[in-house]
Parts: C-alpha cells; sequence; structure tokens
C-alpha cells in the first residue's frame, strides 16, 4: 500500500486562507463604514487590542458563520472535511494575558475551522493564565538585575505559550521518538494505518520530521515545526481514524543519530510538541543517554509522556514482563510519575508494531488523550515547572522553603537599624558633640556666675600659656578623619551584609551594590552635618535661676570692695577707726563669692547635661537621617522588588502566596 499524501489538501487549505483573509478585510470595512460593533459577528465580548492572543480568539469567534458557509460550498469537494487553517505559527511573541476566548458552538463539525478550541481554552484560563502572567512580570522585574542568560529559558517559555496559543486548540501534536533501529517509523505506519515512513535495515532510515494529520486545520502547527509541504501525511481513512481525531503525529530522526542535522530536529521538535512517544527495544531500554539527556531532564512532563517498549515479539514466555517490570523500575529512578491507578504521570505500554500486538491498546490512548484536548495546556504547565526549576538558585535559594516562607526572615530588623544609626553616631563623633556641649554650657555657666577675682587669675594664665612662648599646640591625631571614613565603611558594610543576609546571589549582591553607591559621598556628608548640627552657635540658653546668681556674685564682690575702702580709709584716717564692720563686710564678700559660684556649678550641672544630651541627640538624628537617605533608602527599595519577584515565582510555581 503507497502512502497518501496531503498536496491538494495543503493547497486547499492555503487558499481558504487567502478567502478568509479577504472576507476579513470586507467585514472590517462594513463595520467602518456602518458603525457595527465587532460583537455581532462574535459569540463573545471583544478582547482587548493589545492581548494578540485574545484578538485571535475573538476573530475565530467572529468568522465562525463564514467559515461555515465556506465549508458549505466547498462540502462536496471536501467530503465534509473543512478546509481552513490556523493562522502561521512562526515567530514566537512574548506572551500577553489572553481575554477569554469565544466558545465554539455545539453544532460545530469535527473538521471545522477554529482558531482555539473551547476545551484548551478553559485550559489556557485559570491557574495556567495566572502563572504565565506571573512569569512575564517576573522576568519584567528582573531584567535589570539578571543577565538574560538566566532569563532565556523563561522567556522561551513565554513565546512558546503564547505562539501555541495562537493555533488550533483541537489538535494535539504528539511526536514519535527513540533510538535506532527501535521501530518508531514502524510504530508510526501502523497507527496511520498506511506505509508512510520508510522502515528499513539503513541507518539512520529517518532523515527528516515527517507529519501525518488525522483532521483538517494543523497546518499552522505543521508550519510552526517546520515540517514541509512535502512531507505532510494523511492517515488511511477508516473506522480506527475516527478514533485519533484531532491528532497530529509527528515521525521523529533518531535522537542517537550520527548525523548531527537529525539530533538536532529531535531536540528543536521536542521543545514544540504537546506530548511524546519514547519508543525503546529490549535491547537499548536502559541506553543512558536516552534517560540522562531525555528522559530525566524531562521527568516533569511525565503527564504528556508516554514510554512503549516495543518489539516485545522477539521476547520468550513472561522475558517481555520482566523488562517491562524493569522499565517502570528505570522511569522511577528517573523521578517519572507513572500513570497507575488513576493517577497522572506516564503512559508506559509493550506493544509490538511489527505484528500489531499492543498497538490498539495504544490507539486507544492516544484517542482518549486527543480528546481531552489538555495535551498542549498540560506541556505549557510543565515547561513552566521546569522553568521555575531552573530560576529556583536566583529567587528562593537561601530564603527558606517555599519562597522564603517560613524560612530566613528577609529584611533589616529594627536592631540593625538601630546599629546603623549607632555606627554613624559613633563615627561623627555625636557623643564627643554632646560632652563638649556640656563643658560649653558649664564653662559659660562658671564665666557668668564666678567670682571676677577668679576669672582674672584664668585670664592671667591664660595670657601666660605655652602659645605666648613659642610652645607646640596640641593638635588633633592625624588619623583622626581616615578613621572615621572607616567606620563610616564598615558600617555600611555591616548593614548591606545584614541586608542580603538570606538573599539569593544575586540580589544580594545587587543589595550590596545599592549600599555602596550610597556610602559614596557619605562621610562628607556627614562632616557637613556635623557643623550644621552640633553646637549652635552663640551662648548656650540661660536658666531662671542665672540673674539671681550673677546678681548674688555682684553683691559678694561689693561687700568686699566696699569692706576694704572702709579699711583703706581708716588708715588714712579719713573714716573713724573700727576695724569690726569692714572686716565681717571683706570676709562676707569673699566667702560668699566662692560660694555662690560653687551652687551656681551644682545647679549647672542638670542643664549642662540636659544641653549636651540635646546636642547628641540632634547631631545623631542628623546622622541617621543622612545615612537612612543615602544607604537604607535604596537597600529597602532592593528588599521590596525582591519581594515583588519572589512574590510573582510563588506565583509562578503555582503555589498560593503567604
Amino acid at each position: 500500500m503507497t502512502a497518501v499524501t496531503d498536496h491538494t489538501e495543503h493547497e486547499r487549505e492555503r487558499e481558504h486562507e487567502r478567502e478568509r483573509e479577504h472576507g476579513r478585510e470586507r467585514e472590517h470595512g462594513r463595520e467602518r463604514e456602518h458603525g457595527r460593533e465587532r460583537d455581532e459577528l462574535s459569540d463573545g465580548p471583544p478582547k482587548a487590542p493589545e492581548s494578540a492572543a485574545g484578538d485571535d480568539s475573538a476573530r475565530s469567534g467572529s468568522e465562525g458563520v463564514w467559515d461555515d458557509g465556506l465549508i458549505a460550498r466547498r462540502g462536496g469537494a471536501a467530503a465534509g472535511r473543512g478546509g481552513a487553517t490556523e493562522g502561521p505559527g512562526g515567530g514566537a511573541d512574548a506572551y500577553a494575558p489572553a481575554g477569554t476566548p469565544s466558545e465554539a458552538p455545539s453544532s460545530t463539525p469535527s473538521g471545522a475551522p477554529s482558531g482555539t478550541s473551547s476545551g484548551v481554552s478553559t485550559a489556557y484560563e485559570g491557574p495556567l493564565r495566572a502563572r504565565l502572567d506571573a512569569l512575564r512580570e517576573l522576568v519584567g522585574l528582573s531584567r535589570t538585575r539578571l543577565d538574560s542568560a538566566t532569563l532565556a529559558e523563561a522567556g522561551r517559555v513565554l513565546d512558546e505559550a503564547a505562539a501555541r496559543r495562537r493555533l488550533s486548540g483541537r489538535h494535539t501534536v504528539v511526536a514519535i521518538a527513540g533510538a535506532t533501529g527501535s521501530g518508531k517509523s514502524t510504530l508510526f505506519n501502523a497507527l496511520a494505518g498506511v506505509t508512510i515512513s520508510e522502515t528499513g535495515v539503513r541507518r539512520p532510515t529517518t532523515a527528516a520530521p515527517i507529519g501525518c494529520s488525522w483532521t483538517d486545520g494543523a497546518a499552522g502547527l505543521l508550519d510552526r515545526l517546520g515540517i514541509p509541504g512535502r512531507l505532510r501525511r494523511r492517515p488511511l481513512q477508516g473506522p480506527d481514524a475516527a478514533t485519533l481525531e484531532g491528532l497530529v503525529l509527528i515521525d521523529l530522526p533518531d535522537h542517537d543519530s550520527a548525523v548531527g542535522e537529525h539530533r538536532a530536529h529531535v531536540d528543536r521538535i521536542l521543545e514544540l510538541v504537546d506530548a511524546v512517544i519514547w519508543v525503546v527495544d529490549p535491547e537499548k531500554y536502559a541506553d543512558a543517554m536516552l534517560h540522562e539527556r531525555y528522559l530525566r531532564p524531562m521527568a516533569g512532563h511525565a503527564e504528556v509522556t508516554f514510554v512503549v517498549l516495543n518489539q516485545v515479539d522477539r521476547l520468550p514466555g513472561d522475558a517481555a514482563d520482566q523488562v517491562l517490570d524493569d522499565l517502570r523500575r528505570l522511569l522511577d529512578e528517573d523521578g517519572i510519575a507513572l500513570g497507575e491507578h488513576g493517577e497522572p504521570g506516564a503512559t508506559v505500554l509493550a506493544l509490538s508494531a511489527l505484528t500489531g500486538d499492543g498497538v490498539g491498546e495504544l490507539r486507544d490512548s492516544l484517542g482518549q488523550f486527543t480528546k481531552e484536548r489538555g495535551a498542549a495546556a498540560r506541556r505549557i504547565a510543565a515547561d513552566l515547572d521546569a522553568a521555575a526549576d531552573r530560576l529556583w538558585p536566583v529567587y528562593a535559594a537561601g530564603a527558606g522553603a517555599g519562597g522564603g516562607r517560613g524560612g530566613t526572615r528577609i529584611g533589616l530588623s529594627e536592631e540593625a537599624r538601630e546599629e546603623f544609626a549607632d555606627r554613624l553616631a559613633d563615627a561623627v563623633g555625636a557623643a564627643a558633640a554632646g560632652q563638649a556641649a556640656e563643658r560649653a554650657w558649664r564653662r559659660h555657666a562658671g564665666k557668668a556666675c564666678g567670682t571676677p577675682w577668679l576669672r582674672l587669675w584664668r585670664w592671667y594664665e591664660a595670657q601666660r600659656g605655652p602659645q605666648n612662648f613659642g610652645w607646640p599646640v596640641p593638635q588633633a591625631p592625624a588619623d583622626e578623619e581616615a578613621t572615621a571614613r572607616q567606620r563610616v565603611e564598615h558600617a555600611v558594610r555591616t548593614v548591606a551584609d545584614e541586608a542580603a543576609s538570606g538573599l539569593p546571589q544575586p540580589w544580594g549582591q545587587a543589595v550590596r551594590e545599592a549600599a555602596v553607591r550610597g556610602a559614596e559621598g557619605l562621610p562628607e556628608a556627614l562632616d557637613q552635618l556635623t557643623v550644621r548640627a552640633g553646637v549652635p552657635e552663640g551662648r548656650p540658653p540661660r536658666p531662671g535661676w542665672w540673674p539671681v546668681a550673677v546678681l548674688a556674685q555682684a553683691a559678694m564682690t561689693m561687700l568686699q570692695v566696699v569692706g576694704g575702702l572702709w579699711l583703706v580709709a581708716q588708715i588714712i584716717g579719713i573714716a573713724v577707726p573700727n576695724l569690726g564692720v569692714p572686716v565681717l563686710l571683706m570676709l562676707a564678700g569673699i566667702v560668699g563669692g566662692p560660694c555662690v559660684e560653687w551652687g551656681s556649678r551644682m545647679a549647672a550641672r542638670g542643664p549642662a547635661r540636659r544641653y549636651g544630651l540635646d546636642a547628641e541627640r540632634r547631631l545623631r538624628e542628623a546622622a541617621a537621617g543622612c545615612g537612612r537617605a543615602r544607604v537604607l533608602d535604596p537597600v529597602a527599595a532592593e528588599l521590596l522588588r525582591y519581594r515583588e519577584v519572589r512574590e510573582q515565582y510563588v506565583r509562578v510555581t503555582g503555589a498560593a502566596v503567604g
């Protein structure tokens, strides 16, 4: 029996596509002329213009009546099969949230064209759409923090999801893959019911992918896979063909082919199909290349994976069951969940494509799998899981389980902020400034309330100081400024390390870089603050008792002066001799002056201390404010960005945000 090609059918699909484009232009022209609403022709509300996928869905819904008319007009030539196709699938754009797709009418025949079927549209909504949206937001938030190579896989998943979303949802694309001599092409022909793919002892036999579609309208999907029209086939029409309605089967070259181009075909198409049938034989079912390069990395795609043990007719007795059990054991070691006892997972079957034994069971499984129309969505969900696993080190590693929920606390604690402020205050000498302010207040009180004779003596001692004799004046340590700068840098490093603790390496590095950028010029800014926020210019404020103490000190001085003049007058004979009164006056002034000064000093301790603490507080607050604006705020912005991307990452994984 010879292969049944679909060159004529393919040309007819292309012609239908051109007619559909002309029909769209006519419809749009009538809308502009008569102001009709788009939903007069669609089953659902119009979609947002920025959503490419939603727009395609609305377009397919609005053209349903027109397509049915085209099918009716060409029904005789097409024998009841629709000829419209989906748009080409080349060039995957970045994923955009799709609007709610139009539901196909229940009366639409199985061959009627449709951009997306109701089954796949429903699967694309809900959790899957939310995960895709979260991944798109995650990539957008991370572009300035992560390199393009890290985000490449996530971008590819978004592009392929958008490309698959725009194509037919009525079809399920399944690839048959395997090693050399495993019987892939024989199984391909057995499912198609006709010899399509060449078989033989020459290796490799299959040089390029061959596609076989059981239903019309798969041209866009085959275009996306890069399968030319000359390699597109149709199965033998019969009762078995109805079982696989909607199936697009791809026969791949050998994954272990000696020709590099063949292996490249396999790797490229395996990333684009909805499901894979891995064909193994009793001799090479445990091949390390198969398990390490393909099965193990794709363990998360178990729900869209079939593993078929072919050539069981070569095994005697119960050897087939033993090999099948060993195959299941290897798959379990690879981390592939097996779909047994109603649980989701990979389907494992034993058959002989040559004799037909077990092929019917595979056909039934494929028919049920295709009828569900959820393979494309499950494949994208598995790709999302794989992308999330690859991104784990840059979004959640070191942040505790579940993206940081219940793990290490992310961010700066109040203790860390206070320690940073204390270190900056120590660097600017806030405590020393407060003590200096306190001493200045006491000194001013001493000048105002001290005895004039003591002030005169202090002035005399100051005039006799070392500066009048050329003695060296004590200077501040030469490395004082360098020491203050080192303290500032140490404070910045400490708070940056505290903020980056528990973060994945890229985000921890971003936090440290933000802190270092903020620290540039921080010592100079703190020096300026020390001048502005230190001890204020002018005299310190005076308490209420200060004038009383000054008046009392003046009275004591007057008593000394009056008593002394009285004694002098008695000595020179001007006054009547009487030593008692002037001596008592002088003694009262001499003793009372120091007593007033001592009392003023005792009374000045409290106000001086408060004045010093106030000066220290002002300088501490100014230093903390400067550090917060230059260091803590940029660090907090980076931490906030990380929290946002972490929440998006948790949504990508499908978990609820705690």
